[in-house]
Protein backbone atom coordinates (compact mmCIF):
# COMPACT_ATOMS: atom_id res chain seq x y z
CA UNK A 1 0.00 0.00 0.00
CA UNK A 2 1.66 3.12 -1.33
CA UNK A 3 1.18 7.00 -1.97
CA UNK A 4 -2.43 7.48 -3.79
CA UNK A 5 -3.18 10.35 -6.12
CA UNK A 6 -6.72 9.95 -6.42
CA UNK A 7 -9.35 11.48 -3.63
CA UNK A 8 -12.15 9.40 -2.43
CA UNK A 9 -14.37 11.75 -4.09
CA UNK A 10 -13.17 10.91 -7.69
CA UNK A 11 -13.44 7.11 -6.91
CA UNK A 12 -17.27 8.36 -5.29
CA UNK A 13 -17.40 9.90 -9.13
CA UNK A 14 -16.47 6.70 -10.67
CA UNK A 15 -18.81 4.44 -9.24
CA UNK A 16 -21.40 6.98 -10.03
CA UNK A 17 -21.25 6.66 -13.44
CA UNK A 18 -20.86 2.81 -13.68
CA UNK A 19 -24.08 2.40 -11.45
CA UNK A 20 -25.68 5.65 -13.65
CA UNK A 21 -25.20 3.45 -16.73
CA UNK A 22 -26.60 0.21 -15.48
CA UNK A 23 -29.87 2.05 -13.30
CA UNK A 24 -31.38 5.49 -14.98
CA UNK A 25 -32.97 6.16 -11.90
CA UNK A 26 -30.00 6.94 -10.37
CA UNK A 27 -29.49 11.03 -9.96
CA UNK A 28 -27.01 13.31 -8.56
CA UNK A 29 -27.75 16.96 -7.40
CA UNK A 30 -25.11 19.32 -6.89
CA UNK A 31 -25.67 22.96 -5.33
CA UNK A 32 -22.98 24.61 -7.47
CA UNK A 33 -20.25 22.39 -6.22
CA UNK A 34 -19.73 19.28 -9.74
CA UNK A 35 -16.43 20.84 -9.64
CA UNK A 36 -15.22 20.65 -6.17
CA UNK A 37 -17.23 17.01 -5.72
CA UNK A 38 -15.24 15.83 -8.96
CA UNK A 39 -18.58 15.03 -11.07
CA UNK A 40 -17.68 16.82 -14.34
CA UNK A 41 -17.07 13.27 -15.67
CA UNK A 42 -20.31 11.91 -14.31
CA UNK A 43 -21.57 15.05 -16.18
CA UNK A 44 -20.53 14.77 -19.16
CA UNK A 45 -21.41 10.97 -19.48
CA UNK A 46 -24.87 11.14 -17.82
CA UNK A 47 -26.31 14.92 -18.40
CA UNK A 48 -29.70 14.32 -18.11
CA UNK A 49 -28.85 12.08 -14.86
CA UNK A 50 -27.49 14.97 -13.08
CA UNK A 51 -29.49 18.18 -11.54
CA UNK A 52 -27.99 21.26 -10.39
CA UNK A 53 -29.62 22.84 -8.07
CA UNK A 54 -27.48 25.96 -7.52
CA UNK A 55 -26.56 27.46 -3.63
CA UNK A 56 -29.40 26.36 -2.02
CA UNK A 57 -28.97 23.57 0.35
CA UNK A 58 -32.35 23.18 2.16
CA UNK A 59 -33.79 23.24 -1.18
CA UNK A 60 -31.08 20.25 -2.81
CA UNK A 61 -32.56 18.20 -0.15
CA UNK A 62 -36.38 18.60 -0.44
CA UNK A 63 -35.83 18.12 -3.81
CA UNK A 64 -33.62 14.83 -3.40
CA UNK A 65 -36.48 13.44 -1.45
CA UNK A 66 -38.96 14.43 -3.95
CA UNK A 67 -36.84 12.86 -6.55
CA UNK A 68 -36.91 9.73 -4.39
CA UNK A 69 -40.34 9.66 -3.66
CA UNK A 70 -40.76 9.32 -7.75
CA UNK A 71 -38.79 6.58 -7.33
CA UNK A 72 -35.13 7.97 -8.06
CA UNK A 73 -32.41 6.98 -6.41
CA UNK A 74 -31.08 10.40 -5.53
CA UNK A 75 -27.36 11.08 -4.65
CA UNK A 76 -26.86 14.53 -3.44
CA UNK A 77 -23.23 16.00 -3.33
CA UNK A 78 -22.87 19.31 -1.51
CA UNK A 79 -19.66 20.66 1.05
CA UNK A 80 -19.99 18.72 4.21
CA UNK A 81 -19.69 22.43 6.47
CA UNK A 82 -23.21 23.39 4.95
CA UNK A 83 -25.44 20.27 3.80
CA UNK A 84 -25.08 18.95 7.28
CA UNK A 85 -25.79 22.61 9.40
CA UNK A 86 -27.96 25.03 6.76
CA UNK A 87 -30.25 21.77 5.89
CA UNK A 88 -30.71 19.60 8.82
CA UNK A 89 -34.07 20.52 9.32
CA UNK A 90 -34.80 18.74 5.17
CA UNK A 91 -32.74 15.84 6.25
CA UNK A 92 -34.26 15.28 9.65
CA UNK A 93 -38.22 15.61 7.99
CA UNK A 94 -38.10 15.74 4.51
CA UNK A 95 -36.01 12.33 4.47
CA UNK A 96 -34.88 10.71 7.32
CA UNK A 97 -38.32 10.78 8.99
CA UNK A 98 -40.01 10.34 5.53
CA UNK A 99 -37.65 7.45 4.73
CA UNK A 100 -36.97 8.53 1.64
CA UNK A 101 -33.75 6.54 -0.20
CA UNK A 102 -31.57 9.94 -0.54
CA UNK A 103 -27.44 9.43 0.20
CA UNK A 104 -26.27 12.80 1.41
CA UNK A 105 -22.74 12.95 0.41
CA UNK A 106 -20.73 15.79 2.64
CA UNK A 107 -18.10 16.87 0.29
CA UNK A 108 -14.86 18.02 1.65
CA UNK A 109 -15.86 17.11 5.42
CA UNK A 110 -13.39 17.97 7.97
CA UNK A 111 -10.76 20.67 7.48
CA UNK A 112 -10.49 19.36 4.58
CA UNK A 113 -11.09 23.05 3.50
CA UNK A 114 -8.02 23.77 5.77
CA UNK A 115 -6.68 27.53 4.97
CA UNK A 116 -10.69 28.33 4.47
CA UNK A 117 -11.22 28.51 8.55
CA UNK A 118 -13.69 27.30 10.64
CA UNK A 119 -16.72 28.64 8.47
CA UNK A 120 -15.81 25.94 6.47
CA UNK A 121 -14.65 23.32 8.81
CA UNK A 122 -17.52 20.81 9.23
CA UNK A 123 -16.53 19.00 12.89
CA UNK A 124 -20.23 18.76 13.88
CA UNK A 125 -21.52 17.17 10.94
CA UNK A 126 -20.94 13.47 12.47
CA UNK A 127 -22.63 14.66 15.92
CA UNK A 128 -25.79 15.89 14.35
CA UNK A 129 -26.24 13.15 11.85
CA UNK A 130 -25.62 10.07 14.02
CA UNK A 131 -28.21 11.86 16.13
CA UNK A 132 -31.62 11.42 13.71
CA UNK A 133 -33.44 8.30 13.53
CA UNK A 134 -33.40 5.90 10.46
CA UNK A 135 -29.80 8.14 8.81
CA UNK A 136 -27.23 5.91 8.10
CA UNK A 137 -23.84 7.77 9.21
CA UNK A 138 -20.46 6.35 7.09
CA UNK A 139 -16.63 7.59 6.53
CA UNK A 140 -14.75 5.44 4.00
CA UNK A 141 -11.04 5.77 4.81
CA UNK A 142 -9.62 5.62 1.37
CA UNK A 143 -10.55 5.21 -2.24
CA UNK A 144 -10.76 1.56 -2.42
CA UNK A 145 -13.52 1.81 0.39
CA UNK A 146 -15.14 4.13 -1.54
CA UNK A 147 -15.47 2.28 -4.24
CA UNK A 148 -16.82 -0.22 -1.81
CA UNK A 149 -19.38 2.33 0.20
CA UNK A 150 -20.40 3.35 -2.93
CA UNK A 151 -21.61 0.59 -4.61
CA UNK A 152 -23.42 -0.88 -1.32
CA UNK A 153 -25.29 2.52 -1.41
CA UNK A 154 -25.88 2.69 -5.30
CA UNK A 155 -28.37 -0.61 -4.18
CA UNK A 156 -29.25 0.43 -0.62
CA UNK A 157 -32.67 1.52 0.05
CA UNK A 158 -32.16 3.32 2.74
CA UNK A 159 -31.10 7.23 4.06
CA UNK A 160 -27.61 7.96 4.40
CA UNK A 161 -25.42 10.80 5.03
CA UNK A 162 -21.92 10.02 3.61
CA UNK A 163 -18.74 12.18 4.91
CA UNK A 164 -15.89 12.60 2.31
CA UNK A 165 -12.88 14.40 2.60
CA UNK A 166 -10.94 16.75 -0.30
CA UNK A 167 -7.15 15.27 -0.85
CA UNK A 168 -5.92 11.57 -1.88
CA UNK A 169 -5.50 9.44 1.08
CA UNK A 170 -2.65 6.85 1.11
CA UNK A 171 -4.18 3.74 0.10
CA UNK A 172 -5.00 1.68 3.72
CA UNK A 173 -6.36 -1.63 1.33
CA UNK A 174 -4.43 -2.81 -1.51
CA UNK A 175 -7.38 -2.91 -3.52
CA UNK A 176 -11.67 -2.68 -3.72
CA UNK A 177 -11.90 -6.81 -3.63
CA UNK A 178 -12.48 -7.75 0.16
CA UNK A 179 -15.12 -8.01 1.53
CA UNK A 180 -17.52 -4.81 2.97
CA UNK A 181 -21.08 -4.49 4.43
CA UNK A 182 -22.14 -1.35 5.67
CA UNK A 183 -22.40 -1.42 9.49
CA UNK A 184 -19.41 -4.29 9.69
CA UNK A 185 -15.88 -2.62 11.38
CA UNK A 186 -12.97 -4.08 9.55
CA UNK A 187 -9.89 -4.92 11.83
CA UNK A 188 -6.65 -4.00 9.74
CA UNK A 189 -4.02 -4.98 11.82
CA UNK A 190 -3.92 -6.81 15.22
CA UNK A 191 -1.80 -5.87 18.32
CA UNK A 192 -2.11 -7.22 22.07
CA UNK A 193 -1.48 -3.52 23.64
CA UNK A 194 -3.77 -1.36 22.76
CA UNK A 195 -6.60 -0.49 20.27
CA UNK A 196 -6.67 2.15 17.88
CA UNK A 197 -10.32 2.89 16.55
CA UNK A 198 -10.41 5.28 13.86
CA UNK A 199 -12.77 6.59 10.62
CA UNK A 200 -13.03 7.91 7.85
CA UNK A 201 -9.01 9.97 6.62
CA UNK A 202 -7.75 8.76 10.31
CA UNK A 203 -7.70 5.38 9.46
CA UNK A 204 -4.55 5.93 7.81
CA UNK A 205 -3.20 8.14 10.65
CA UNK A 206 -4.25 5.16 12.87
CA UNK A 207 -1.95 2.45 10.41
CA UNK A 208 0.84 5.53 10.78
CA UNK A 209 0.96 5.35 14.35
CA UNK A 210 0.66 1.24 14.81
CA UNK A 211 3.57 1.17 12.60
CA UNK A 212 5.99 3.56 14.38
CA UNK A 213 4.66 2.26 17.52
CA UNK A 214 6.33 -1.40 16.81
CA UNK A 215 9.21 0.02 16.53
CA UNK A 216 9.05 1.00 20.02
CA UNK A 217 7.81 -2.90 21.33
CA UNK A 218 4.30 -1.73 20.98
CA UNK A 219 1.51 -3.71 19.23
CA UNK A 220 -1.56 -2.08 18.32
CA UNK A 221 -4.89 -3.12 16.74
CA UNK A 222 -6.59 -0.85 14.13
CA UNK A 223 -10.22 -1.28 14.17
CA UNK A 224 -11.50 0.55 11.20
CA UNK A 225 -15.53 2.16 12.20
CA UNK A 226 -16.60 2.91 8.54
CA UNK A 227 -20.41 3.39 9.99
CA UNK A 228 -21.07 5.26 12.76
CA UNK A 229 -24.77 4.30 12.16
CA UNK A 230 -25.19 1.35 12.01
CA UNK A 231 -22.45 0.91 14.83
CA UNK A 232 -20.58 -2.45 15.42
CA UNK A 233 -20.65 -2.37 18.88
CA UNK A 234 -19.99 -6.24 18.57
CA UNK A 235 -16.50 -6.12 17.42
CA UNK A 236 -15.75 -2.48 19.46
CA UNK A 237 -16.14 -4.42 22.35
CA UNK A 238 -14.48 -7.28 21.58
CA UNK A 239 -11.26 -5.37 20.08
CA UNK A 240 -11.17 -3.30 23.51
CA UNK A 241 -11.47 -6.53 25.37
CA UNK A 242 -8.63 -7.82 24.01
CA UNK A 243 -6.53 -5.27 24.91
CA UNK A 244 -7.55 -3.12 27.19
CA UNK A 245 -6.98 0.49 26.39
CA UNK A 246 -8.62 1.98 23.61
CA UNK A 247 -8.04 5.43 21.96
CA UNK A 248 -10.26 6.76 19.42
CA UNK A 249 -9.22 9.27 16.62
CA UNK A 250 -11.37 10.95 14.61
CA UNK A 251 -11.62 14.42 12.50
CA UNK A 252 -14.63 15.87 14.06
CA UNK A 253 -15.13 17.70 17.33
CA UNK A 254 -14.23 15.55 20.75
CA UNK A 255 -18.30 15.70 21.64
CA UNK A 256 -20.54 13.70 20.41
CA UNK A 257 -18.54 11.47 17.43
CA UNK A 258 -16.79 8.37 17.29
CA UNK A 259 -15.35 8.36 20.65
CA UNK A 260 -19.06 9.01 22.07
CA UNK A 261 -20.00 6.16 20.71
CA UNK A 262 -17.80 3.87 21.41
CA UNK A 263 -17.73 5.06 25.36
CA UNK A 264 -21.52 4.22 24.81
CA UNK A 265 -20.74 1.01 23.98
CA UNK A 266 -18.20 0.27 26.91
CA UNK A 267 -20.50 1.89 29.28
CA UNK A 268 -20.03 -1.13 31.22
CA UNK A 269 -16.92 -2.35 30.55
CA UNK A 270 -15.43 -0.74 33.69
CA UNK A 271 -11.81 -2.40 33.52
CA UNK A 272 -11.36 -0.77 29.99
CA UNK A 273 -9.44 2.61 29.26
CA UNK A 274 -10.56 4.57 26.55
CA UNK A 275 -9.19 7.93 25.70
CA UNK A 276 -10.37 10.07 22.63
CA UNK A 277 -8.16 11.94 20.57
CA UNK A 278 -10.13 14.51 18.28
CA UNK A 279 -10.24 18.05 17.45
CA UNK A 280 -10.80 20.29 20.54
CA UNK A 281 -13.78 22.21 21.58
CA UNK A 282 -12.63 25.47 20.06
CA UNK A 283 -12.28 27.81 17.14
CA UNK A 284 -9.08 26.45 15.39
CA UNK A 285 -6.35 27.85 14.35
CA UNK A 286 -5.94 28.54 10.28
CA UNK A 287 -3.83 25.94 7.86
CA UNK A 288 -3.73 22.94 5.49
CA UNK A 289 -5.41 19.86 6.99
CA UNK A 290 -2.03 18.19 7.23
CA UNK A 291 -1.09 21.39 9.18
CA UNK A 292 -4.40 20.95 11.08
CA UNK A 293 -3.58 17.21 11.61
CA UNK A 294 -0.26 17.68 13.23
CA UNK A 295 -0.58 20.83 15.37
CA UNK A 296 -4.01 18.97 16.98
CA UNK A 297 -2.27 15.88 17.53
CA UNK A 298 -3.95 13.40 15.05
CA UNK A 299 -1.23 12.80 12.70
CA UNK A 300 0.29 9.35 13.09
CA UNK A 301 3.50 10.21 14.79
CA UNK A 302 1.70 12.32 17.72
CA UNK A 303 -1.14 9.20 18.11
CA UNK A 304 1.68 7.42 18.76
CA UNK A 305 3.11 9.66 21.64
CA UNK A 306 -0.01 9.41 22.87
CA UNK A 307 -0.50 5.99 23.14
CA UNK A 308 2.60 5.79 24.91
CA UNK A 309 1.62 8.55 27.09
CA UNK A 310 -1.32 6.90 28.04
CA UNK A 311 -0.43 3.26 28.58
CA UNK A 312 2.38 4.63 30.39
CA UNK A 313 0.13 6.26 32.68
Amino acid sequence: MGKNNIANRQAMCDVLIEEGKKNPAITVLTSDSRGSASLAPFAKELPTQLVEVGIAEQNIVSIAAGLAHMGKRPFVASPACFLSMRSIEQIKVDVAYSNKNVKLVGISGGVSYGALGMSHHSLQDIAVARAIPNLQVLLPADRFETIQMFKALAASNEPAYIRLGRNPVEDCYDSADYPFEIGKAIKLRSGQDVALIATGETVRQALDAAELLEKQGITATVLNVHSLKPFDSETVKRVAKETGTVITVEEHSQYNGLGAAVAETLTEETDIRQKIIAFPDEALITGSSSELFAHYGLDGASIAKTAVAFLGA
